[in-house]
C-alpha cells in the first residue's frame, strides 16, 4: 500500500524496487485527470520505472490505455501520463517488458563497466545516458587509450560469464558508506543500493538484473574526448547482438565490394585511400594546367573592352566543376581589366569575378540573377558563386548577367 503523508496526499509504493522483473501488477487509481492531449494518472502502487538517473522510463499500459510517460512529482508520488482516461479504482498495470529487459541490461552493465574502470585503473565515472541505441559513461581520467578499453571490456565480459548475484540493500548514507558503496551520497533517510558481487555496490533507484549473466554480454563502441572527461559508448545484451550483427553485416558487404576477405578489408580500404589521394592530387594538378590552358584561348577570343576599358567574358563550360570555374575565373582575372561570368553545364554553377577596384558589384548581380533565374548563391563585391534550381538556364541566365553589366555602365556614362 502508499504511504499517506502529512497533507493527506500518498506517495506511490514503488514495486520496482523489489521486484525488478514484474511484468504485470494490480494497483488502484487514484487520481486521474486531463492534461491537454493526455492524462495525468496517479496510483496507490506501480512497477513503472519515471525517467531518473540516466535511464528512460518504462512504457506499457494501465486497463486499456497505453502509458505514454512516467514521471516523478516533488511530493513523492509517481505520475502515469496515458493516452485515455484511466477511471479511479482497481487497474491491472502492464510493462512493455522488451523495453524494461533491455534498459536493465543496458543499467548493470553501466554499473559493472563503471566499477571495472575503478577497480582497473582508478577511473570514476561522472555521468551516464541511457539512449535508446547505444548508453554513454563519461569518465574522468587523464586520457583513455585503446589497452584501457580493451583491458575493461574483456574484465566485464568475464564478470558476465562468472554469472555472479546482483542484489539490492537498504540502509542510510552512513551504514552503506561503512560497508564500502562506490559514490557517496548526501541524502538523509534509508537509501537503496544495488550490489553486484564481488565487485561493485553503488546507490541506485533504477531497475536491474539479478545476475549478470542475464546482460549476456558488453562491447565498447566508440571513445571521444570532452571537456573535461572521455566519453565511451557501450552497449549490453540483445544490443549487443544486434550491434554485432549490423557491423559484421557492413564488414562483410565491404568484403565484397573490394573483392577481398574480411580480415583484409582495413588494408585494402588503407591502400585505397592511399591511391585516391595520388589520383586527387594528380586531378587538381591537371585540372590548373586545363584552366591555363583554357583562359589563354578564352583571352584570345575575348571581345574588344567596353567603354568602361573592361573585357567581359561571359561563358558557359560543358561539364566544369565548381572548383574548376572558380580556378578559371582566378587566372582569367588576373590579366588587367577582365570580368568572368562562368557557368557549369549541366551542373548550374555560376562563378561571377572581377579585379579589385572595378566600380561593378558581383555579388549584386549575382543575387539579381538568383532572384530571376531561382537558385541559391551570393558573395563580396568582387567575387560571387552559386548554383541554378535549372542547370539548363546556365546560358541564358549568363547572358543575362552580362547584359545587366552593361546597362550597368551605360547608365553611369
Amino acid at each position: 500500500m502508499c504511504d499517506i503523508v502529512a497533507d493527506g496526499g500518498y506517495v506511490t509504493e514503488r514495486l520496482y524496487y523489489s521486484d525488478s522483473f514484474m511484468r504485470e501488477f494490480e494497483a488502484r487509481v487514484i487520481s486521474c485527470e486531463r492534461e491537454g492531449q493526455r492524462w495525468r494518472v496517479v496510483l496507490d502502487r506501480t512497477a513503472f520505472y519515471p525517467a531518473s538517473g540516466g535511464q528512460p522510463h518504462d512504457l506499457g499500459t494501465l486497463g486499456n490505455a497505453s502509458v505514454v510517460d512516467v514521471a516523478d512529482a516533488d511530493d513523492g508520488r509517481v505520475i502515469h501520463y496515458t493516452s485515455a482516461e484511466v477511471p479511479e479504482g482497481p487497474v491491472i498495470g502492464a510493462i512493455d517488458w522488451t523495453r524494461r529487459f533491455d534498459h536493465m541490461q543496458q543499467h548493470t552493465g553501466q554499473h559493472l563497466l563503471s566499477a571495472v574502470f575503478i577497480d582497473l585503473f582508478e577511473f570514476p565515472t561522472v555521468s551516464f545516458h541511457l539512449g535508446r541505441e547505444i548508453s554513454t559513461i563519461d569518465l574522468e581520467a587523464p586520457s583513455v587509450v585503446p589497452r584501457h578499453m580493451e583491458e575493461a571490456e574483456r574484465r566485464t565480459n568475464e564478470i558476465i560469464f562468472e554469472d555472479r548475484l546482483v542484489s539490492v540493500r537498504y540502509g542510510t548514507a552512513e551504514e552503506l558508506a561503512e560497508a564500502g558503496i562506490r559514490k557517496k551520497v548526501d541524502r538523509e533517510g534509508v537509501l537503496r543500493a544495488v550490489e553486484i558481487q564481488g565487485i561493485d555496490r553503488q546507490p541506485c533507484g533504477g531497475t536491474h538484473l539479478t545476475r549478470t549473466g542475464q546482460a549476456g554480454m558488453l562491447l565498447l563502441r566508440k571513445l571521444e574526448r570532452r571537456a573535461k572527461s572521455w566519453r565511451l559508448e557501450f552497449v549490453c545484451g540483445g544490443r549487443a547482438l544486434a550491434t554485432a550483427r549490423t557491423d559484421y553485416a557492413a564488414l562483410w558487404h565491404s568484403a565484397t565490394l573490394l573483392s577481398c576477405a574480411t580480415s583484409d578489408v582495413p588494408g585494402v580500404i588503407g591502400k585505397t585511400l592511399e591511391e585516391r589521394r595520388a589520383t586527387h592530387g594528380a586531378a587538381k594538378r591537371l585540372e590548373g594546367r586545363l584552366a591555363e590552358h583554357e583562359a589563354k584561348s578564352l583571352l584570345g577570343t575575348a571581345p574588344m573592352p567596353g567603354p568602361d576599358g573592361m573585357r567581359v567574358i561571359a561563358v558557359a563550360i560543358a561539364d566544369a566543376t565548381p572548383s574548376y570555374l572558380t580556378l578559371l575565373a582566378a587566372r582569367l582575372i588576373s590579366e588587367t581589366g577582365v570580368v568572368a561570368l562562368l557557368g557549369g553545364v549541366p551542373g548550374g554553377h555560376l562563378v561571377f569575378a572581377q579585379p579589385r577596384g572595378v566600380a561593378a558589384d558581383m555579388g549584386a548581380l549575382a543575387k539579381e540573377i538568383f532572384k530571376d533565374f531561382g537558385g541559391k548563391g551570393g558573395g563580396a563585391k568582387d567575387f560571387a558563386q552559386g548554383a541554378l534550381a535549372d542547370g539548363e538556364r546556365v546560358e541564358a541566365a549568363i547572358d543575362s548577367a552580362k547584359a545587366k553589366m552593361s546597362a550597368e555602365t551605360q547608365k553611369q556614362r
